[in-house]
């Protein structure tokens, strides 16, 4: 029995695991057939869902697919094979399509179901290493999988084939997106509880609404000044007239201001503001506001709404929120 005792032998096994996977999936493209896009419209064309189930290590994959599919706009649910003929074929309606996927095509699990759904007048399409198989036999479509040798040194534990099932499950998936005309909103409407989708429905006023609004006159004096400041607690106030941002003065500009200055009892707001400062409209999106401060190196945006002053969104809204 062998023993990996250097970094350059782990390295090296990782990397030649890592090059046969990606040949196997690189040779998926030369698998694909028209059952693929008649697969795909079929399911598109469904009044039903669609039902993905397998055993072991395919099952696993099936349920990767169904969260990839219902994300994306197309209602999926998983039915465990095993379980299937135990009970769960129930939850195969009528319109449904069903979705096999199996290595061998031939398990056991395999050939009790696959003859039950026949039966019941479900389309089935199979994702299947063996088109010759029972199962690709039996299926209306067949989406070939077919890799020429897992991973594993001993050619057993499924890796490629895995690999390239959850493959085709990805290309299936974004074909139907492609075909829906799925948008980044109907994405965020699937994910609203994520990063990745209040990345695309957070807006500026959802942050800048829940802070204070700190804000002083262009006369204002240098206490009044750091009063507002530090009531509203964003390091930041708005200088504004008749409701207009004519300047910002962050807490950093005070230090400087106290550093350079030993005459301050005259200061007004007007003499320590930054002009011109960088702004966000309220209804501009909240990864927008993120991209501002990042080319800036600003921690807060004034808000606006309508050409007014309207608020303050901070960079910790963003990290709050996760959109940084």
């Amino acid at each position: 029995m062998s023993t990996l005792n250097t970094k350059t032998s782990i390295l090296e096994i990782a990397k030649s695991t890592i090059s046969m996977e990606r040949d196997a999936i690189a040779n998926l493209i030369n698998l694909l057939t028209d059952d693929f896009a008649n697969a795909t419209e079929l399911i598109y064309n469904s009044k039903g869902r669609v039902i993905i189930t397998g055993i072991g290590k395919s099952a696993i994959i099936a349920n990767k697919i169904v969260a990839t599919l219902n994300s994306t706009g197309t209602p999926s649910v998983f039915m465990h094979a095993a379980d299937a003929i135990h009970g769960d074929l129930g939850l195969i309606l009528k319109d449904d399509v069903v979705i096999c996927i199996s290595k061998s095509g031939n398990t056991p699990e395999i050939k009790v179901l696959v003859p039950l759904i026949k039966n019941a007048k479900n389309k089935m399409i199979a994702i299947t290493g063996n088109k010759d198989s029972f199962l690709g036999q039996q299926a209306d479509y067949v989406l070939n999988a077919h890799v020429e040798q897992e991973a594993c040194p001993n050619n057993l534990a499924p890796t490629t084939s895995t690999t390239a099932q959850l493959v085709i499950g990805d290309a299936l998936a974004v074909c139907l997106l492609k075909l829906r005309g799925f948008s980044s909103n109907d994405f965020a409407k699937y994910h609203p509880g994520g990063a990745l989708g209040k990345r695309l429905y957070l807006r500026v006023n959802d942050l800048s609404s829940l802070n204070k609004k700190p804000e002083v006159s262009l006369d204002a004096s240098l206490k009044e000044v750091i009063i507002e400041i530090s009531e509203k607690m964003l390091g930041v106030t708005a200088v504004t007239e008749d409701s207009k941002i004519v300047g910002i003065i962050t807490d950093g500009d005070l230090r400087r201001m106290l550093s350079k200055s030993d005459d301050i009892a005259h200061l007004t707001a007007k003499d320590i503001m930054g002009s011109n400062p960088k702004r966000i409209e309220e209804d501009a999106m909240a990864v927008d506001a993120k991209e501002v401060m990042e080319e800036f190196g600003i921690s807060q945006l004034l808000v606006e709404k309508d050409g007014a002053y309207a608020g303050v969104v901070h960079l910790h809204d963003l990290i709050k929120e996760g959109i940084i």
